[in-house]
């Protein structure tokens, strides 16, 4: 059967997550629904990453199996009947047996951190407004540590269907960021540059794979060393499968986006 490939975004708010839930609205069951209807048959989708409730995506990829091959205006078809959260970026023939979750290479997430006195209303639902103080060397020192391969377990719940918790972390990096729209300086007379430096901060993380919650245990971890509450060492010991309780709190999801995945060809 010919395989089709998928790349859509989503605002993540009014989603329970990817996976199909009975009686809640996930972008899994909604793209299959839009699938079922372009298409007139049943569609099945294997995705690249799942997310949780809450969380966004820039580059999400799904990949399905098709009876027959798909229209040419499928974009435009889907697009049609999702949801104004849920945009479908490409679609089209994939390679044959192309699978999103298995060929990928690599994922990339990115958590936005604004660390403003005041709140910024377009971020809410974006990024997390944290108030509290942040050592910025303590949270480079972390990404520093978090590189490489090691155990996970400390940073994904107890209850599972993990059975592996090694993954291979190849970049990890906190870096200052832009609004989500330009501020207004009345000292400039007009817009303010791109980035203010220490009002928001975001972590970007590639690794092989990802384990449930992952990168939001991992910026929860890093805020308390960053607050002086856990000192860089602890972290590090962390990285040795630690349990899950010995972590930080959870960070919250709307902070979190799926930024891109990487394959070895375009699929």
């Amino acid at each position: 059967m010919p395989t089709a490939r998928i790349d859509l975004a989503y605002l993540g708010t009014d989603f329970s997550g990817w996976a199909t839930q009975a009686g809640r609205r996930t972008v899994q069951e909604e793209l299959e629904a839009a699938l079922e209807r372009v298409l007139d048959a049943p569609a099945e989708l294997t995705v690249a990453g799942r997310t949780d409730a809450g969380v966004h995506a820039w580059g999400q990829v799904a990949s399905v199996e098709l009876r027959e091959p798909a229209p040419g205006d499928l974009v435009a078809a889907l697009n049609g009947t999702t949801g104004h959260d849920l945009v479908v970026l490409e679609a089209g023939p994939a390679a044959d047996g192309f699978d999103a979750r298995r060929d990928a290479l690599s994922r990339t997430y990115c958590y936005r951190l604004a660390t403003s006195r005041l709140p910024n209303a377009f971020e809410r639902g974006l990024s997390l407004w944290w108030r509290h103080r942040i050592d910025r060397g303590a949270l480079d020192a972390c990404a520093e540590a978090i590189m490489g391969r090691h155990d996970f377990t400390a940073f994904t719940p107890t209850r599972t269907d993990h059975v592996h918790f090694e993954r291979e972390v190849i970049r990890c990096e906190w870096r200052p960021a832009a609004w989500a729209l330009p501020k207004l300086d009345p000292r400039l007379g007009g817009e303010a540059p791109d980035v203010w430096p220490g009002e928001m901060l975001e972590l970007w993380i590639e690794a092989d794979a990802f384990m449930r919650g992952m990168v939001r245990v991992l910026v929860g971890t890093m805020l308390e060393v960053a607050g002086g509450r856990r000192s860089i060492e602890s972290l590090e010991r962390l990285l040795d499968g630690a349990p899950r309780e010995d972590a930080g709190d959870t960070a919250r999801a709307q902070g979190l986006h799926l930024s891109s995945v990487r394959y070895q060809t375009a699929g």
